[in-house]
């Protein structure tokens, strides 16, 4: 019996597993990470996230003991493909559930700070509260930086899967900007290829996002300064202007998964290449499902930008599920 309690940030899903997960050995979360792949507890993340019990964009996560007692809990992301070395709606939502659930004592008159240890850091849910209930949470992330800016996609084309065919074949004179936000993202305006940010377009843009994220793989901007571990380009963030201090977005991750939400550490990736270039105010950034979310650069480090994020998370539904020795179905499958 596996017990879940399921939210959504900005129509994003996010699936917390309180209940039915092996022990993940590991001294820290990104050690954890590593160990989580691990058969008897991956069968697990692949239970929830396939379908019949899942679909090919579900996201959520194990809860963890977090590195050191200055933390209120670690937490491991997963999505279909795999896990993920941060997540920004994910940890709105674990705010939610930390002061909803009791594990944390909130103000309910006030601001409460969850603090949660996560695959790129420390990372922190401050809660505001009115009348005992959440009114809305913001993401304070770990530093987040500009790694490349202008790379040619042209020359690096022609390796990447896509279910359009000829996707890599679109990124002749098309440049992008990579960024790091808790995870490896790159940047690139949708009208580059004709389109928008627009549901009728996402088909198009999924297979973009996989051109684009294969056609990086081998670039030294998808490489970590300093950890291994955290490298990859993540995600391909598709974005429009829609005036200052306003965009909308939609985020292309893993193998072809799309954010409903804005994307909370693609915004705070999104934030540091817009303060690279000048922009001081508060970004609303806007979802392709309508959501959004508001943030802005609390501080600067010599590491980076310290970018908050503000957004909500609602609760859906608490879930037990269960696996049938005789199902043939097993863990589950994916049609994408």
């Amino acid at each position: 019996m596996i017990h879940t309690i399921d939210y959504h940030t900005g129509g994003e899903p996010f699936r917390v597993v309180t209940a039915g997960v092996p022990d993940i050995p590991g001294g820290t979360v990104l050690e954890r990470r590593e160990a989580a792949s691990a058969p008897g507890i991956d069968r697990v993340r692949r239970l929830l996230c396939h379908e019949p019990r899942g679909h090919a964009d579900m996201y959520g996560c194990f809860l963890v003991p977090p590195d050191d007692e200055d933390a209120h809990l670690g937490v491991l992301f997963w999505h279909k493909d795999g896990y993920s070395t941060a997540c920004g709606h994910g940890t709105i939502a674990l705010g939610v559930h930390a002061v909803e659930t009791g594990l944390v004592k909130a103000d309910p008159e006030g601001e409460t700070d969850v603090v949660v240890d996560v695959p790129s850091g420390r990372v922190t849910a401050r809660v505001r509260c009115s009348a005992g209930r959440v009114d809305a949470v913001t993401f304070r992330n770990v530093p987040s930086y500009v790694v490349a800016r202008d790379i040619d996609l042209g020359p690096l084309a022609g390796t990447g899967r896509s279910p359009a065919g000829a996707a890599p074949g679109r990124l002749a004179g098309i440049r992008a900007d990579v960024s790091y936000g808790g995870a490896i993202y790159a940047s690139i305006p949708a009208a580059a290829f004709g389109l928008s940010v627009a549901p009728e377009h996402l088909t198009e843009l999924i297979a973009l996002g996989r051109a684009v994220k294969a056609a990086l793989a081998a670039h030294p901007a998808a490489r970590h300064p300093d950890d291994d571990r955290l490298s990859g380009i993540y995600g391909v963030v598709f974005h429009d202007d829609l005036g200052p201090g306003r965009q909308r977005n939609v985020t292309v991750f893993a193998d072809g998964e799309v954010d409903r939400s804005p994307c909370g550490s693609g915004t705070a990736a999104r934030l540091a290449l817009l303060h690279d270039a000048g922009f001081t105010g508060t970004l609303v950034h806007e979802s392709i499902v309508g959501t959004s979310f508001r943030a802005w650069v609390a501080g600067v480090t010599p590491e980076g930008i310290v970018p908050e994020v503000e957004g909500m998370a609602y609760r859906t539904g608490e879930h037990r599920f269960t696996l049938d020795p005789r199902d043939p179905v097993g863990t589950g499958f994916t049609l994408r």
